[in-house]
This record gives C-alpha cells, structure tokens and sequence, in this order.
C-alpha cells in the first residue's frame, strides 16, 4: 500500500461544510460534487459532525462503511445527539454513513460506481464517488486525527460472534496502542483480523497513518442486532474514555486476562467449490475441529446428485457463517477464528 503521506497534497473538489478547529458542536457534510444525468453540478454529500472543547486528542469514527451495515450507522447518530462540548475534552468527529449511496441502498458496495469503499483506500480524488470518499478520509481527516473506531458488522451476507477487531501493525508501539483500545471496547470478543495481507480498508490505511485503531464485527444478516447495538453503544465510549477524550472508566481487562483470537490466514475460512444451497452443521461459537464435516452444498436444480460435504481446516470456534443460503463458487461460507499466536501486552 502507497504511504499516505507520500501522496499528499493531492488536488481535490471536495470540501466539508464544517470548521474542524471551531469549539462546540457542529453538523454538515462533506461534499463531493458529482455530475450524474440527473444532476449536471450536483454534489454527493456525507454528513459529519464534529464536537470539540479544549486540548485534546482527535478521535475519527465513522459508521456505513458498507451500506448492509446498519449498527455503526444508529450508534453514532446517537452519540452525536448525545454528546455536549462540555463532556469531552479533545476532538470527536463523527461520519454516521461514511458510503452514503451505499447506506441508502442498503448494499455492501456502492450503486454509483459498483465499488466496495472499503477495497479503496487510500482513495483518488479523482476518481470514482468510493475513490473519492476513502481518498478524503485519507487526506484530510487521519492526519487531523489520533484515533479511528470503524464499526462493522457481517452486513448482509455473514452473520459475526459480536466482536472488537485488532488491525495488525508492524510497528510493536502501534500494535500495542491498538490491542490496548480494543481491549477496552470490552466485547465479548477479541479477534485480530488480516484480511489475509489486505492494505485498501479503512483500518489498514489507518495504521498506515500511525492512528491508534479499533474495528468491529457487530452481527450481520443484514438485520439490527439488539445485543451488537448494546456492545457498541457501550464500547464506542469505553474507548473514548480510554483515549482520555471521555471521564475514565474502571480498568477492564488486560489481554492476559482474556482470550484474543486471530482468523488465521486461509484455513479459517471455508469457501463454497461449486454453486447450490449451503447447510452448515453448527451454529456460530461452535468448538470445531480440522477434519470435522463443517456443512453441505445441495444441488437442489439436479435431485439426481448427492450434497457436496465441505470440512474445516483449523481447529478454533465457529465466528462467522454465511447468512444467505444460495451460494456460487468462492462465497465465503463459514470463518474459524483461533487463539492468537501473535505478542501480546
């Protein structure tokens, strides 16, 4: 991935409607105009607020990364609502619905230029409306900030264990600010996720930028899940009072007192080999084993045709299945998560 920094300045038409250095609270939009058929000198616009008081650390949290997403989205609608300048001490900026077409049409990926925002960073100014976006993210918000929290879920097609995500870092300083933050959101779990080596999502190119960052898986299946909205609502300000930016909260606990886990690599996943209809054997948080039958794929159009068995390749706890049951070749169909081998604190 190309270091943010060495890309910057880079010329831009979008611009946002808000003073980040004004004291007090704020709502406006990052505007980025878009000339569809529809709308000759139009603009596409993302709304953020901004709540500031004082010296301080920044934090960026932005929701709607996926449009199928729809935790992130309410939680941080909420916590703007709710907070007042004279309950921080720093910075909090807020993007509810960071892939607005995308929230609006309720997709994973965006219906303007079909892309996923979250496969783009560090972005193009240039480019298409995702491009765009992850490319303003980039340039005029990680270096303003000191801390990300992006809340995710499984969105439409994957049903999570509610979850707060470590995003991996080379540098040992980083990743321990980053395990210590996720500590903190205090879910039920701790996974650390690679994305197998991917660098174009949003945490990736959060660490890039040398921010303190916190992912989350909240459920999915497309739906809003009461207990996942329970755990953000709360670990969103449990970390903000870990960064100092809210009133300290009591210690929680430290990685030797809780069992982080990691995807790990290739085997945690089990892919769909064919198209058809998927029955998996266990429901999520299942102790499973290498070897083990995982699920079935139905040839339902050929009765003719016995199912196709699919097994696990690690040893580790059920943490994420496919939600539809129709699937084509490649469709991620159930994940495995194991104990981390990584250092920890």
């Amino acid at each position: 991935m190309t270091d943010i920094t060495e890309t910057k300045p880079r010329k831009s038409t979008a611009f946002a409607t808000v003073d980040f250095d004004r004291e007090g609270r704020q709502a406006g939009h990052i505007h980025i105009p878009h000339s569809p058929h529809t709308d000759a000198w139009g603009a596409t616009r993302i709304p953020i607020a901004v709540v500031k008081n004082g010296k301080g650390p920044t934090v960026l949290l932005t929701g709607g990364n996926h449009g199928d997403e729809h935790e992130g989205p309410i939680v941080l609608g909420e916590l703007f609502r709710e907070l007042q300048p004279e309950d921080i001490t720093g910075r909090v900026i807020i993007i509810p619905a960071l892939n607005l077409p995308a929230v609006r049409a309720a997709h994973r990926t965006s219906p303007v230029d079909g892309l996923n925002l979250n496969r783009t960073y560090p972005g193009d100014p240039a480019g298409t409306i995702s491009q765009q976006i992850s490319a303003f993210v980039c340039d005029h918000l990680y270096p303003i900030a000191d801390a990300f929290i992006d809340l995710h879920s499984g969105g439409s097609s994957l049903d999570i264990l509610p979850s707060a995500i470590v995003e991996p870092a080379a540098d040992f300083a980083l990743l321990k600010r980053n395990i210590e933050a996720v500590l903190a959101f205090d879910a039920p779990l701790t996974v650390v996720i690679s994305n197998l080596g991917e660098q174009r999502t949003s945490t990736a190119a959060s660490v890039s930028a040398g921010l303190t960052t916190v992912g989350t898986e909240m459920a999915g299946a497309g739906a809003v899940s009461l207990e996942a909205l329970s755990i953000a609502r709360r670990g969103v300000r449990n970390v903000l009072s870990h960064l100092g930016v809210l009133p300290s909260e009591p210690t929680r606990k430290s990685s030797a007192e809780r069992e982080v886990l990691e995807i790990p690599g290739k085997d945690g996943y089990v892919f769909a080999p064919e198209a058809g209809v998927f029955e998996p054997f266990h429901a999520n948080g299942t102790r499973v084993k290498k070897g083990d039958p995982a699920g079935r794929i139905h040839f339902v159009e050929n009765p003719e045709r016995a199912p196709l068995q699919l097994a696990y390749a690690q040893d580790g706890i059920l943490y994420g299945r496919r939600h539809p049951g129709r699937v084509e070749p490649g469709n991620c169909c159930l994940v495995v998560a194991a104990p981390y081998q990584g250092d920890l604190l």
